[in-house]
């Protein structure tokens, strides 16, 4: 019975040192040894390109051509070793090969077939959530795994930073959890009461005419994981979601006065204002919403409160669908030289979504802002032609 060994040096015979390179490949994808398989495909771009197997070099003494056959070898010797270790259920070392790839969606698409089990569930939270390849599941398994508390703390490290679009899969996942557990609470504590499970659906619909529910400084969840809740749901945009937040805020608001914790300006009066920004989103109260931003907007001083109250109010606009009332508030109230918060579409943008690229242009030239006016005039530019 021949060996690994005897294989390849029959190999080498046969075909010679490709033959032999091309059977240890084989026998460690077989076996898998995948790290090795890693060492023999790059021995095999080398010899490709004429290097010496173990040559170590950055690649800069070399041909251009030669430099990037090179860099296309590596990458794809890191996709095919990335991707057979995923497949083989390894998540950290997977992902290790594939970073350099820069296929998140293939990668997200190999670990959607991977089950969560304890061995592996850090792995997959660390991978999908904090490295940004599937936020939705990732943050997911943190909820189910950890509970409300850890999702909250996860949220505000890892995914608050990231654009708006990223931060929706988690705020949903939040929301209804938080939701369906206060719903839950509610249901149960009505129904010991009053001997029977009551027939309404909504929190809405349960407190109206139940203030006894809020006696002596009660509540039916952790308040501090209601406030984030609504906070966070705040980049939320399909209806069903807006809608679950505002019921959120319909039971908030007739908590005791010191479980409604004070938040951020403009939402310093946390539920009532969250109910406002919600049922504005939902085309509700639009005019009342937005009258209360612009007032905080404009009253809040930004040395002391920051640009918050002003981001929020032109976000808002944008938001509701009246792009060119958000520009000219921007240009209104942000002051010169401010730094954002990132809350509000820039001013580019808010041209863009306006066709008054002209208001930006006068704008830049009075502020002295050259590499304002330079991008405005090239995008107005593109946008008329095309």
């Amino acid at each position: 019975m021949s060996t690994d060994f005897d294989q390849l040096e029959s190999a080498l015979a046969r075909g010679g040192a490709d033959a032999a390179l091309a059977q240890a490949a084989e026998l460690f994808r077989s076996q898998q040894r995948f790290h090795e398989l890693f060492e023999v495909l790059k021995m095999q771009v080398r010899r490709r390109i004429g290097l010496p197997l173990l040559y170590h070099d950055s690649g800069d003494n070399l041909s251009e051509a030669d430099r990037n056959l090179l860099e296309e070898g590596l990458i794809a010797a890191c996709r095919d070793v990335g991707t057979e270790l995923l497949k083989a259920g390894q998540v950290r070392e997977g992902w290790m090969y594939l970073r350099p790839v820069g296929d998140k969606a293939e990668v997200a698409n190999l670990l959607a077939a991977i089950e969560p089990t304890e061995e592996n569930t850090e792995e997959l939270i660390e991978v999908c959530l904090h490295e940004g390849i599937d936020i939705g599941r990732g943050y997911g398994l943190v909820l189910s795994t950890y509970g409300t508390c850890s999702s909250i703390t996860a949220y505000d490290s890892s995914v608050a930073r990231r654009p708006r679009a990223e931060q929706v899969p988690a705020a949903k996942q939040l929301l209804a959890r938080v939701h369906a557990d206060l719903l839950a609470s509610v249901k149960h504590d009505i129904a010991r009461q009053e001997g029977q499970p009551p027939s309404e659906t909504t929190l809405r619909e349960l407190v109206a005419d139940r203030d006894w529910l809020f006696q002596d400084n009660s509540y039916h969840i952790d308040t501090t994981h209601l406030a984030a809740a609504v906070r966070i749901a705040r980049v939320l945009t399909e209806p069903a979601d807006l809608r679950l937040a505002l019921d959120l805020t319909e039971y908030g608001r007739r908590l005791n006065a010191q479980f409604q914790y004070p938040g951020d300006e403009p939402f310093a009066e946390q539920y009532p204002a969250s109910a406002l920004y919600f049922q504005a989103l939902l085309g509700e109260n639009v005019d009342e919403a937005l009258e209360y931003f612009r007032t905080k907007a404009e009253m809040l001083d930004p040395q002391y409160h920051g640009p918050a109250a002003a981001e929020t109010y032109i976000d808002l606009l944008a938001r509701v669908g009246r792009p060119a009332e958000a520009l000219a508030a921007a240009l209104k109230v942000i002051p010169k030289g401010s730094q954002s918060m990132g809350y509000a579409p820039t001013l580019l943008e808010l041209a863009e979504k306006s066709a008054s690229f002209g208001t930006v242009l006068d704008h830049c030239r009075a502020q002295g802002d050259l590499l304002g006016f330079a991008a405005a005039l090239v995008q107005g530019q593109r946008d008329t032609k095309s």
